[in-house]
């Protein structure tokens, strides 16, 4: 898309062609911006015209602004006020609420007048005047079309709330005088579906918190949250730090608060006798209550809460290092170095045997009867099908021989083998092609999987040495979806996890309310419990009453945290708020007064972990029938926080006002009719906030007119005036959404 930039009217004589290298420079800045085909235009007949007011008295209209049509959209956007120094862009952005840029934005400056997808608007005489640009008319005025659509340039009006806006241009980016937003929602949408709009963290937002850390299992090194009794069972050794008590065994813990119900500390050894023995891993659960473990150095124990000791069996050959739940219940599958065999539990028999070319660990897969074996020296991957007990499939594991050893957990759910191998995490689909690579900070040292949400959980350990730059001596825990690999919550440090004492282990509670993570070097457990930022589940709709008619909004948010809400008005189309006091329930109730008619209303749901507000709504309030005689004044439950009503029979009051037999109304300066508005019940006129309203048969108005709906304005935040290619680049630049917000029709607000 090319085009010639002309010359403004009024260029002195010689400037021409540095006029052409600046048109030039705001060439490429709209090659950045444009970016939606165009295609048959829609007429505008979705929805109705909405229009707002600016914070310098700016006038926008738009003509359509629900149901548009979600592949392209013409509107048309007039706007009066304007001021006559300031460039504008008009078009749709991502509405960032208030005090906040509006950005990303669907296309920029149209340079040719071919796509439209947005409007560039100067003052009469400036340079860029012409192709580029077009001039305001008198009294700041313009009347654009913009062609629209629900997704394109970065942005998606499906997942964040979008609005048609008008924002200073790339000379004066940090000018927020020229923010005047209005809410548009396309086919399938309301205004405020999704979940509301997020103040500091994205509306939904899921993250861990520590709730407790539990030292009363020595130095604790693997885990299990048995799936029927529910007791935390803890394979420890010995924490030197705590003097005279040796810890090893296997302790059983209460998840709600740590507290120990039992410890079994022995476990017999080559010769049969009972000695203390740490549990080393934890190969699965028995029914209904206990576990199976290895301890130190070829043993495999059984033991339950309440037990003196383990039973047990010794195994020749050489040292255990991996352990996991046999092809039947009275067996154990063992890895001896490279070595796998299936043990009779009862015996220590090998029912059978297989050698691999390496490797030390492994994860089994029962739902698929397969094995994965891992020999990080080597850089290779080995599934073992567990039905003929062979070697099926070899694979390379990238990065080569000599990665540092992590883990091997296959996915319940899918069959995927997680393999933690250095600083990342390597996903191989049940076929064994690997699908995707996670990468950390920190050293990937376990994996536990949650079937019930489809997520992975992965703990990451600091290498500990702190002579190495990489290492801050704190670990991490992070969570993904086990279908998309998304990150599915918040990442979370863990101070002083780190691998010098240990690899540190988790367990997750079914439904990831609740993960247990070790810290070896710490002698602690970890409880960490879920917690959800407030995602509306319920927004307010715009809507209309009659002078006196008892009204409802309601919205509804669901979190963790509970969240708490509190309702907010607005008395100037969303250029400031303030709470109503005393709503703090889903329902906002109040009687409608016609002075409360174009006034604003929101729901803000709050909790520990964030804050989320529901799109904007409008109240109508139109003139009751019939000619009731002096109207109440500034009643209570009036929903506006101080802002005066207006009685039914001409008489327009303020907040505390008083109605006098002759009918005059005196208000306070805090009214919505103005200090000392008056009327007459006979229809004399009078102010209203400068908007005209026939109420009972007589008029109350003045000369100005009343906003019905809109999105409001920011405050300017004085940002550096950018370059041209730079700035217009930033209109729509893309950021990243942690959250996608869940798409649900806005219910009635009656």
């Amino acid at each position: 898309m090319t085009s010639t930039p002309g010359t403004a009217p009024g260029t002195p004589p010689g400037s021409q062609s540095r006029l052409r290298r600046r048109a030039g420079t705001a060439a490429v800045a709209a090659l950045l911006l444009a970016g939606i085909p165009v295609g048959a235009a829609v007429s505008a007949d979705a929805g109705t015209p909405k229009t707002a007011t600016g914070p310098q008295g700016q006038k926008l209209t738009v003509s359509a602004t629900t149901g548009l049509d979600p592949a392209q959209q013409k509107v048309r956007v007039q706007g009066e006020g304007y001021g006559l120094t300031t460039g504008i862009y008009v078009a749709l952005c991502k509405d960032n609420g208030d005090n906040r840029v509006p950005s990303p934005c669907l296309g920029g400056a149209d340079m040719s007048g071919g796509s439209k997808t947005s409007q560039w608007i100067v003052p009469p005489g400036d340079p860029y005047e012409g192709d580029l640009a077009q001039a305001f008319g008198p009294g700041g005025t313009f009347d654009v079309e913009i062609e629209i659509a629900q997704k394109g340039d970065g942005l998606d009006c499906a997942e964040v709330a979008c609005s048609v806006v008008t924002r200073a241009d790339h000379r004066a980016a940090g000018d927020r005088t020229q923010d005047v937003r209005i809410p548009v929602a396309f086919a399938g949408q309301d205004p405020g579906d999704g979940g509301g709009e997020g103040v500091d963290v994205p509306a939904g937002t899921v993250s861990y918190r520590s709730a407790a850390d539990f030292t009363t299992a020595g130095k604790p090194l693997d885990l299990l949250l048995h799936p029927d009794s529910k007791k935390l069972y803890v394979g420890a050794d010995n924490l030197p730090d705590t003097a005279d008590v040796d810890e090893r065994g296997l302790h059983v813990l209460n998840p709600e608060n740590g507290a120990s119900e039992s410890w079994i500390s022995q476990a017999p050894g080559s010769t049969g006798a009972l000695r203390a023995s740490a549990a080393a891993r934890i190969a699965g659960p028995l029914p209904g209550d206990g576990v199976v473990y290895n301890y130190p150095l070829r043993g495999v124990g059984s033991a339950k809460s309440g037990d003196e000791s383990a039973t047990g069996v010794w195994l020749a050959g050489s040292t255990i290092t991996d352990i996991a739940p046999g092809t039947t219940p009275d067996t154990v599958l063992v890895a001896q170095g490279a070595t796998l065999s299936e043990i009779e539990r009862a015996t220590g028999t090998a029912t059978r045997s297989l050698t691999l070319p390496g490797g030390t660990q492994f994860a089994a897969d029962p739902e698929r009867k397969a094995l994965w074996y891992t020999d990080f020296t080597a850089g290779k991957l080995h599934r073992v099908d567990l039905a003929s007990f062979t070697v099926s499939g070899s694979f390379d594991l990238p990065g080569g021989p000599g990665g540092m050893a992590g883990f091997t957990e296959t996915d319940p759910a899918t069959g995927a083998v997680w393999v933690g191998v250095g600083r990342s995490v390597l996903v191989f689909d049940a076929a064994g092609t690997l699908v995707k690579s996670l990468l950390g900070k920190d050293l990937a040292r376990d994996a536990a999987f949650d079937t019930a949400s489809g997520r992975a959980y992965v703990v990451w350990q600091d290498g500990g040495d702190l002579s190495d730059p990489a290492n801050d001596n704190n670990g991490t825990l992070t969570v993904y979806g086990t279908e998309d690999f998304a990150v599915a919550a918040q990442d979370l440090s863990l101070p002083g996890n780190h691998s010098q004492a240990g690899a540190a282990s988790l367990a997750v509670e079914p439904g990831g309310a609740t993960v247990f993570v070790t810290s070896p070097a710490e002698g602690k457990i970890t409880k960490l419990v879920r917690q959800v930022s407030p995602l509306v589940t319920r927004a307010p709709a715009d809507l209309t009453a009659k002078e006196g008619e008892e009204v409802a909004i309601r919205a509804e948010a669901e979190g963790t945290p509970e969240p708490t809400v509190r309702w907010q008005v607005s008395t100037d189309d969303a250029q400031t708020w303030k709470d109503v006091e005393g709503a703090t329930e889903s329902a906002l109730t109040f009687t409608a007064r016609t002075a409360q008619d174009g006034y604003r209303y929101r729901a803000e749901f709050r909790n520990d972990v964030g804050t989320t507000r529901t799109a904007a709504v409008t109240l109508t309030v139109t003139a009751a029938t019939g000619g009731d005689t002096g109207g109440d004044v500034g009643g209570n439950g009036d929903a506006s926080n101080g802002a005066g009503s207006t009685g039914s029979d001409g008489s327009a009051g303020g907040d505390g006002g008083t109605q006098s037999s002759g009918g005059s109304t005196t208000g306070d300066s805090d009214s919505t009719g103005g200090s000392g508005s008056t009327g007459t019940s006979g229809g004399s006129t009078g102010t209203s906030d400068g908007s005209g309203a026939t109420i009972g048969g007589g008029v109350a108005g003045g000369t100005g007119t009343a906003a019905t709906s809109g999105g409001g304005s920011l405050a300017a935040t004085g940002a550096t005036v950018m370059s041209v290619t730079l700035a217009a680049a930033g209109l729509v630049g893309a950021g990243v959404l942690v959250h996608r917000r869940a798409r649900r029709r806005t219910e009635g607000a009656l």
